[in-house]
């Protein structure tokens, strides 16, 4: 199990939010979070921020660094490193398994990430069997979209918030807009947003996806 930064917004939770960092931080990136989601207020929220493991990473000369997987060159949509995003797949399911045996139904489970973990958010979220509470992926793109090739109605019904800086040097917008082009052609929900920043995250943004879960991860109650 992925080592975790666990916070609840209130005793008995009944919904769980899985963050993930972006590459080269950890859980503590995104701890803050809690206190500007008005969601988090309204309703018991069991927050958990994991840490990547350590791994070299080609791109940085091999320089070891927490990370969801490896990325070999500025082109990271081509020769994409399979195996430590697998590994990472089987990481964070584990945690998603934990949280429905602790009681948290999978309606009420959301992924959540940013840039690298962002892209690790969507991989696994559209790959759930069944009902799922839903994504967040920020700045971020899908991996392999042959994982969306045959999904069924039910995963169609996943909602997904997606938001992109128009300035990101790091992920182009076009990753993240192809990535979504891909997600809507096969049917999938996607609420789509650009702000005129880099790769960061915006006050904005985050009011966005506030508003965006009022509307949405609520569904089921």
């Amino acid at each position: 199990m992925l080592p975790t930064v666990e916070i609840e917004t209130n005793s008995n939770p009944t919904y769980a939010m899985i963050w993930l960092h972006g590459l080269g931080a950890d859980g503590n990136d995104f701890v803050t979070i809690v206190d500007e989601l008005k969601f988090a207020a309204r309703h018991s929220v069991r927050f958990i921020f994991p840490h990547a493991p350590e791994r070299p990473i080609s791109i940085n000369n091999g320089f070891s660094m927490r990370a969801w997987y490896d990325i070999y060159h500025s082109d990271f949509t081509h020769s994409q490193d399979e195996v430590g995003i697998q590994d990472s797949k089987k990481a964070i399911e584990a945690l998603i398994k934990r949280e429905i045996e602790r009681g948290i139904s999978s309606q009420h489970i959301l992924l959540a990430g940013f840039s690298q973990g962002g892209a690790m958010a969507l991989h696994v979220g559209v790959q759930q069997n069944g009902s799922f509470g839903g994504v967040i992926a920020l700045s971020c793109y899908l991996p392999f979209s042959k994982v969306i090739s045959s999904k069924t109605d039910t995963h169609k019904s996943l909602p997904i918030f997606m938001a992109h800086g128009i300035y990101d040097t790091v992920i182009p917008l076009s990753y993240a807009t192809c990535s979504k082009e891909k997600l809507l052609a096969a049917h999938y929900s996607v609420e789509w947003h650009e702000y005129p920043m880099g790769h960061t995250v915006s006050a904005q943004e985050i009011t966005d996806i506030d508003h965006w879960m009022q509307q949405n991860v609520i569904r089921y109650e």
